[in-house]
């Protein structure tokens, strides 16, 4: 059996300690009333023969008593216990990988197996919980393109970050009350239509906690299917809250050592700093950017979404990165824009 190892040891930031004391009061006193550990299983990604597998291990009410986790509404998924250090292990096809969550119950890790081109799945199992599937998209060696979008404001109107619009979306509401950006699904499916076999990955900086209600989004809107690559809220290891404009530039750092042959056009909008982490990572990747799209938000909207109107919604401002932009209020427009270029 092999054995997969998420991060090593290093010393927790004071914060992060209180919350693990915190947490660790809190499940011995859950499991002592009975509730039980559940796994909820997020889409992963990988190539033939390796897989990266993403879940998270609650601790939730007696089966007989609570309602599915992932119908909830959005607070209730910032309300659960993790189960830290718990051991998860992973089927993948005849190779068994053995792993353990981390401080906050997930399983991020890297594990080796035979897949197809194509959807797949993994097999996880933990003591007491349930077993599930993890869907892989697993991607085409041969594969040359691929698309790499923003959530917020790009595929979903939210008008983060102001903060109490923010709380709202995303405490609050569940999927039926947002807003899909108009034309922005259709343009994804042309794309993929266009490029057989070409991934989605959909990256923001949204919390895990939140993934099933995105999901159901994506679904009901008709966007293609992808991995979601979101974050942990909270304390890290290091510091007080996490940075999520380092999590875009490192997970983006981290699917061109994955895919070195893949080029993607990366699809954002202006309201926040997309533009800024686009143009940093074509300068560093040329080799990998095809081009960059940007959904240009009307001065309301930026407004709302926390910008302000000006300069930076120029490419120029930011650095093209040597790559192709296109800017549009929709996905119409962006489409027009691509489709009489030599990107799709």
């Amino acid at each position: 059996m092999a054995r997969a190892s998420q991060s090593s040891a290093v010393r927790l930031h004071r914060a992060a300690r209180i919350e693990d004391a915190v947490h660790e009061i809190v499940v011995r006193r859950l499991r002592n009333r009975g509730w039980q550990p559940v796994i909820t299983a997020y889409t992963g990604y990988g190539s033939p023969g390796w897989a990266r597998v993403m879940a998270r291990v609650v601790l939730t009410r007696p089966a007989t008593f609570r309602k599915s986790l992932d119908k909830s509404r959005g607070w209730r998924s910032f309300t659960s216990s993790p189960v830290h250090d718990e051991i998860v292990r992973i089927q993948m096809g005849d190779q068994l990988t053995e792993t353990r969550t981390d401080r906050s119950g997930y399983v991020d890790c890297v594990v080796k197996g035979d897949l197809e081109p194509g959807w797949g799945s993994v097999r996880l199992t933990a003591e007491g919980a349930a077993p599930v599937e993890a869907p892989i998209r697993v991607i085409d060696p041969a594969c040359r393109f691929g698309v790499i979008s923003d959530i917020d404001d790009t595929v979903m109107v939210t008008a983060l970050p102001r903060p109490l619009l923010a709380a709202w979306n995303t405490f609050v509401l569940d999927e039926h009350a947002r807003m899909a950006v108009p034309g922005m699904a259709v343009l994804y499916e042309r794309l993929v239509t266009a490029n057989a076999g070409a991934p989605v990955f959909y990256l923001s900086t949204g919390a895990w906690n939140v993934a099933p209600t995105l999901s159901r989004f994506l679904s009901r809107h008709l966007y293609p299917a992808g991995p979601l690559l979101l974050t942990d809220w909270g304390p890290t290891p290091d510091r007080w809250f996490r940075s999520g404009q380092e999590h875009k530039r490192t997970t983006l750092r981290r699917l061109a050592g994955e895919f070195p042959h893949v080029r993607w056009l990366l699809i954002g909008d202006d309201g926040q700093h997309d533009q800024e982490i686009y143009s940093e990572f074509a300068h560093a990747h040329p080799e990998n950017v095809a081009a960059v799209a940007i959904r240009r938000l009307s001065p309301t909207q930026a407004v709302l979404a926390g910008a302000i109107p000006g300069p930076a919604g120029n490419p120029e401002a930011v650095g093209s990165g040597g790559k192709t932009w296109f800017s549009a209020p929709d996905g119409a427009g962006l489409w027009s824009l691509l489709r009489d270029s030599d990107v799709v």
